[in-house]
């Protein structure tokens, strides 16, 4: 028998926020894997099913595990929160495969189930911040070298673009955030609408609204599961909602 491989976006953690496509997929394979945190998001669609929960930092591991089982013939469910193609495994997964020889057409399937992504689901409680171009970008330098993340932090800037800041620090990481701040403050008002939203949708979840000057004392409400919100020259603050207008004001009378 063939085996297949989806990888899964369950969205931000509510079953609420999970499309039609991830349950019924999640439902049709017999071997679960993922981070232990996103795995146990669905803990109540996986029963009798084959689990392997990994920790943070192991993702090579799942990766080769997940391909290894979906070539024994299994169906698997590599589960990622929000979108598994934003800073999920998707990458990983096809770079194996790629560097394997793997022929999509002929060789092991591999399906992508997209999910509700963290700057969506962020977005959506804040009020209207994406409504013109925006930046999204990671504050982790695992992977990435932090001298190419302060060039894409400093373009983002000088072009006016809201910023999305994916994993703005960690226990050991934080200088990162400290060092955007300051880079932005270069082109921006220091009363610009930036947002943090921790844990979205989650039973942990806490909104914090307030501007690139205050941002310091925050610093400790940012975690792994936050989401910071930048807005640029033109957003502004309405009754703690950040609103970034599209441009309709400048042609349409709205009374």
């Amino acid at each position: 028998m063939k085996g297949k491989l989806y990888i899964v976006g369950v969205g931000p953690g509510s079953h609420d926020h999970m499309t039609f496509h991830a349950r019924k997929v999640i439902d049709e394979s017999d071997t679960i894997v993922g981070y232990e945190t996103y795995v146990n998001l669905v803990k109540d669609l996986i029963h009798g099913k084959d689990v392997y929960r990994y920790a943070m930092t192991q993702e090579v591991d799942r990766a080769q595990q997940c391909i290894e089982l979906a070539k024994s013939g299994k169906t698997v469910s590599l589960i990622s929160s929000g979108d598994p193609g934003i800073y999920g495994m998707a990458g990983l997964i096809y770079e194996m495969l790629a560097e394997s020889g793997w022929d999509p057409q002929k060789d092991l399937t591999v399906e992508i189930i997209p999910g509700v992504s963290a700057l969506n689901s962020c977005s959506s409680l804040i009020g209207s911040p994406l409504m013109t171009d925006f930046a999204v970008l990671s504050m982790s330098n695992l992977l990435v070298p932090w001298d190419i993340i302060q060039k894409r932090v400093e373009a983002a800037a000088k072009g006016d673009f809201v910023i999305v800041i994916y994993n703005p620090s960690s226990k050991r990481r934080i200088h990162q955030i400290k060092d955007t701040r300051q880079i932005l403050l270069k082109y921006r008002s220091p009363s610009t609408p930036v947002a943090i939203i921790k844990g979205a949708y989650r039973e942990s979840e806490k909104i914090i609204i307030t501007n690139l000057q205050n941002l310091e004392h925050q610093y400790d409400n940012l975690g792994m599961i936050s989401t910071v919100i930048i807005g640029n020259s033109s957003t502004y603050n309405y009754k703690n909602l950040i609103i970034n207008p599209r441009g309709y004001k400048s042609k349409y009378n709205f009374i």
